[in-house]
């Protein structure tokens, strides 16, 4: 599996950044953050998946909360590397762990997002469906600034 390229997602030459969805309804990261530690795991799509795949062990991530919220609401970390996804009974599909690292001070919705020309090519605007996306490291600090 390749990683982004360092253009992509980790220009810094620090950890790859992505973003992750989760509908508030089914795990809101408000109960992320209570139990500090989750697996990521029910990804049914093939290019989510090869994202999953392609994380490592101290890759950050942003917490997206979707359905109506639409917004970033926080920042994670991978602390586990790809492995099976326990909740499928077929091979190939898998699982990262994800830790808590802190909620943003505001959330950042998507329309804050495609407001900003700089955001405009990142994945969450051009295919906002997938639920688990490379993020290019400045993109994704500057949705950490405009949640600060």
């Amino acid at each position: 599996m390749t990683r982004p390229t360092d253009k992509e997602n980790a220009d810094d030459g620090g950890p790859a950044r992505w973003l992750v969805k989760q509908e508030p309804e089914s795990y809101a990261w408000e109960a992320f953050a209570k139990d500090g530690r989750t697996s990521w795991d029910g990804v049914r799509n093939y290019q989510a998946r090869n994202n999953l795949k392609a994380m490592r062990v101290g890759d950050l991530a942003l917490f997206y909360a979707s359905g109506d919220a639409k917004r970033v609401v926080g920042i994670a970390s991978v602390t586990r590397a790809a492995y099976p996804d326990p909740t499928s009974g077929e091979p190939g599909w898998v699982s990262v762990e994800l830790k808590a690292v802190r909620a943003l001070a505001r959330p950042v919705t998507l329309a804050q997002v495609k407001a900003e020309p700089s955001l405009a090519s990142i994945a969450l605007v051009r295919n906002s469906r997938l639920s688990v996306m490379p993020i290019p490291a400045g993109a994704f600090e500057l949705i950490v600034r405009m949640g600060s």
